[in-house]
C-alpha cells in the first residue's frame, strides 16, 4: 500500500459560451475550493488528495491501481503503485503519469474507489465532479467515469469525461450497458462536448448529475449534455479515474511522459 502527501487549491477553466461551444470566459472551474454546486446536497465524499491511500487490488485502502473487474485497457499497462510512479503529489496535485519502461512498453496508473466485491466507495445517485488538467499530445487518452459495483449483473458504465489526444478541443460523454448475457447486446449513447480552446490548456471540472430520470452531465459547472438514464441502473456506482493511452489512436508520437492532473474528486448526495 502506497501513501502519498500534501495538496493546495483549485485552478481555473473555461466556460461554456451561449452557442453551446466553450470560449474565453470567466472561470467557473475557478471555484472555491469547499464550495458545492448550488443545485446538489451534502458532500458524501471528497478526496481532496491532501494524501492518498492507494493498494493494487485492496482489501483496506481507499483506492486500487486497476479497474475492479478482471483485465485492464489501453496501450500502457495500469501499473501497481511505487514510490515515485506512477502516482505522485507536489504543490498540492495528483500527478498519474504516463513513461515507457526500460523495454520501451509504455506504463500508467488508474484509480479505482471499489473493488472486484463492491467495497469502497460507491453512491447510485447525486453529483459527481473532478478537477482536472488533462495532459496534450497524440496518443493520451484520460477519463472520469463510473461502474456498478460491484460489477457483476448487468453493468452500467457513465463515462463523465473521455478525452483523446489527437482532437484537443473535444471530448466524449457517454453511458454504457453492458448486460451480464453475452447473447443480449451492449446498448451505447455517446455525446461530444466542444470548445473553442484546446482542453489540456487549463484546469476544468467535469461532472454528471445523475437522477432516476436522467444523466446531465456538466463541464466547468455549466450543464452541456443530457441523456435519459438507463433502466439498468439499479445499484450504486464506483469511481474510476486514469490516464490510458491509444483507445485506437497510435501513440508514436505521444509525449513521453505524460501527466494527468487532479485536484480533487467529489460527489454530492441528490439535493
Amino acid at each position: 500500500m502506497l501513501r502519498l502527501n500534501r495538496r493546495t487549491l483549485i485552478r481555473g477553466g473555461l466556460a461554456l459560451g451561449a452557442n453551446g461551444v466553450a470560449g474565453e470566459q470567466p472561470a467557473l472551474g475557478a471555484v472555491a475550493d469547499s464550495s458545492p454546486p448550488p443545485w446538489k446536497g451534502a458532500v458524501t465524499f471528497s478526496e481532496d488528495f491532501r494524501d492518498l491511500d492507494v493498494s493494487a487490488r485492496g482489501p483496506g485502502s481507499r483506492w486500487i491501481a486497476h479497474t475492479p473487474w478482471a483485465g485492464d485497457f489501453g496501450d500502457a499497462v495500469f501499473t501497481d503503485p511505487q514510490p515515485g510512479f506512477p502516482f505522485t503529489i507536489k504543490d498540492g496535485v495528483l500527478s498519474i503519469q504516463a513513461r515507457k519502461d526500460a523495454n520501451a512498453r509504455w506504463r500508467s496508473g488508474l484509480l479505482s474507489s471499489t473493488d472486484a466485491k463492491g467495497n469502497g466507495f460507491s453512491q447510485q445517485y447525486g453529483y459527481f465532479e473532478a478537477s482536472m488538467k488533462v495532459p496534450k499530445g497524440p496518443g493520451v487518452w484520460p477519463a472520469f467515469w463510473l461502474v456498478s459495483a460491484p460489477p457483476t449483473g448487468d453493468r452500467v458504465e457513465i463515462d463523465v469525461m473521455e478525452y483523446y489526444g489527437r482532437a484537443p478541443t473535444q471530448f466524449s460523454s457517454a453511458c454504457h450497458v453492458w448486460p451480464k448475457d453475452k447473447s443480449r447486446r451492449a446498448r451505447s449513447k455517446l455525446v461530444w462536448t466542444h470548445t473553442r480552446s484546446p482542453i489540456s490548456d487549463r484546469w476544468h471540472t467535469f461532472g454528471v448529475d445523475i437522477t432516476p430520470i436522467t444523466l446531465e452531465f456538466y463541464f466547468d459547472r455549466r450543464k452541456v449534455q443530457t441523456m435519459q438514464c438507463p433502466p439498468e441502473h439499479n445499484r450504486p456506482l464506483g469511481i474510476l479515474a486514469n490516464l490510458a493511452l491509444g483507445g485506437g489512436w497510435p501513440t508514436d508520437q505521444t509525449p513521453n511522459p505524460s501527466a494527468l492532473m487532479l485536484d480533487y474528486i467529489r460527489v454530492h448526495a441528490p439535493k
